[in-house]
């Protein structure tokens, strides 16, 4: 790849937002709903964390302390875009994402917390199918 010029793209998840769509980045700082939305993402890890949801840092392959992994998970393109849903959407609508690389196992975990918690179906197409997240578990029965 490198000696072609290619590079990988980076993570980035879209969410359909009324008639527009939103794009979220990995630790996203240009977004203009970037703080609103960490502070959010911050208290919906607490609320998880208070049900039992623990994070799977082994989707974080830096070297880095276990604070800064949970840090650095917390911030994944698709969860910022499905709390920017849980924030701003009608409860009774379903948060629709799309990402471009694969969903991580913690994302998938996340994903699960939060349909039961908030009761909303949401809907995450990665780079190899469709998930579908309701009531706790997901259309894939966490095989992906």
């Amino acid at each position: 790849m490198k000696t072609r010029g290619l590079s990988k793209p980076a993570a980035f998840s879209v969410i359909e937002f009324g008639r527009e769509a939103i794009g979220f980045h990995t630790a996203d700082q240009l977004n203009p709903y970037g703080g609103e939305v960490y502070r959010h993402m911050d208290r919906l890890v607490v609320e998880m964390k208070m049900r039992g949801y623990l994070p799977d840092r082994s989707c974080v392959l830096h070297d880095v302390e276990d604070e800064d992994k949970d840090h650095i998970l917390n911030y994944h393109s698709e969860k910022l875009a499905v709390a920017f849903g849980i924030m701003r959407t009608d409860p009774e609508s379903v948060i629709t994402v799309s990402k471009n690389l694969r969903i991580c196992n913690d994302c998938h975990s996340t994903f699960k917390f939060l349909s039961d918690i908030y009761h909303r179906r949401i809907v995450v197409r990665d780079a190899n199918r469709f998930h579908h997240f309701q009531a706790g578990s997901c259309s894939c029965k966490d095989y992906w």
